[in-house]
């Protein structure tokens, strides 16, 4: 929880606030001295977990500009639960209250047709009232489906053990095809916003999970990532545009998702994309791109990249996972974006997820390409062999 949002106008807040943040500096100091002195830093699994159970429940006054992106908030939270393997500390009257919240920010057209596209779930609730209020018509652009929040919804769903029988999965797709551009990129919602590879990568999510590639026209969206792979080797968010890991990340686990990474690229293109991922490790960690400081959150970018390219053991991992330790707060958990700064779900969540797939610290494996532990995986399959068998059982009667 950071302290940033405090109250220090008066003279008493001010004493007050600084005192604290003195005793947070010496603390963390010692414990790192602490760890200097071991030669190596701990993985703190119980502080790591109630961190997470406080993104679930309370965020401090400094995070009031993510409202609208809610969803991806508790996304950060289940998920990184999952893999602490502390999801039982979520009850079943609060799974079923979250689970209820998700479906609240469903965007359901009705019986207007011409509404389908602007389906899908809402980050927030700061404009589900549009839909109740007595101007409509004006209102709907504005309440309309976000592609990453309709991905991190339905990844929710699946990691509390959902069923998704209430996801209205002709809309979804809808809005999924409405989004996708000429060029085969796509938009993130319909109010208007970039195209680029992050969102690609978020239609293909949508798509594997309700198993219905058939909003997307894969031969051009396969055709944007390649051209995307720049003189480097590795992807932009577009053609022409610098290379990047996120974006390689992106690229990669949608190919993999649409099964076509062996189709799109040759074995020489695998070659130079692994060799310029490799080449993103600096002092331990491993940075977005060249000139850039390395950051927790590539450990799982990068990373999984790697691994569902089959090269991630040609990173030093120790040293990685030491990089990612690092960044621990030792007060009150959770990981930051880099050393000596304040920790936030994001990069708590994607440190968690990439100290996973290096196979350490009895972390639950993770699914590098949908970004969600096996184990939801799993479920998600059993959730697609019933629905397959129910159609089957339809079309014999």
């Amino acid at each position: 929880m950071q302290l940033t949002s405090v109250n220090v106008q008066s003279p008493v807040c001010r004493m007050w606030y600084y005192c604290w943040e003195r005793l947070l500096t010496v603390c963390k100091q010692n414990f790192e001295r602490r760890m200097s002195d071991a030669g190596e830093y701990q993985f703190l699994r119980t502080r790591h977990i109630k961190f997470l159970r406080r993104c679930l429940q309370v965020l401090p006054h400094s995070a009031v500009t993510f409202d609208t992106s809610r969803m991806t908030v508790l996304f950060f939270a289940l998920s990184g639960l999952d893999l602490l393997d502390g999801l039982d500390e979520v009850d079943d009257t609060e799974r079923r209250d979250i689970i209820n919240w998700i479906y609240s920010l469903q965007i359901l057209p009705g019986d207007d047709k011409d509404q389908m596209a602007n389906a899908g779930f809402r980050g927030g609730t700061s404009l589900a009232g549009c839909r109740g209020t007595s101007d409509y018509t004006s209102n709907i652009s504005f309440d309309c489906g976000h592609i990453t929040m309709t991905y991190t919804a339905l990844a929710s769903l699946i990691i509390l053990g959902d069923d998704l029988t209430r996801v209205n999965r002709k809309a979804v797709l809808a809005h999924v095809a409405a989004l996708q551009c000429q060029d085969g990129s796509f938009y993130s919602t319909r109010g208007g916003s970039e195209n680029d590879m992050r969102f690609m990568y978020c239609a293909a999510t949508i798509c594997f999970i309700l198993q219905d590639f058939s909003a997307i026209n894969i031969n051009t969206a396969v055709q944007y990532i390649v051209n995307s792979m720049s003189y480097e080797g590795a992807m932009g968010q577009g053609i022409y545009l610098e290379a990047h890991g996120g974006s390689s990340y992106c690229a990669v686990a949608t190919l993999h998702l649409m099964g076509k990474l062996d189709l799109a690229l040759s074995d020489m293109q695998k070659q130079r994309l692994m060799r310029w991922l490799v080449g993103r490790q600096i002092g331990g960690g491993l940075q977005g791109r060249p000139n850039k400081p390395p950051d927790t959150c590539y450990t799982f970018w990068i990373g999984a990249s790697l691994k569902l390219l089959g090269g991630l053991n040609y990173l030093d991992l120790e040293a990685l996972r030491q990089f990612v330790l690092s960044t621990q707060d030792p007060i009150t958990g959770g990981l930051a974006k880099y050393p000596d700064s304040h920790p936030d779900g994001l990069h708590t969540y994607l440190g968690i997820s990439g100290l996973s797939l290096l196979n350490r610290d009895n972390l639950r494996p993770v699914d590098p390409a949908l970004n969600i532990s096996q184990r939801a995986l799993k479920h998600l399959h059993t959730l697609h062999k019933s629905t397959t068998e129910n159609s089957k059982s339809s079309n014999y009667l």
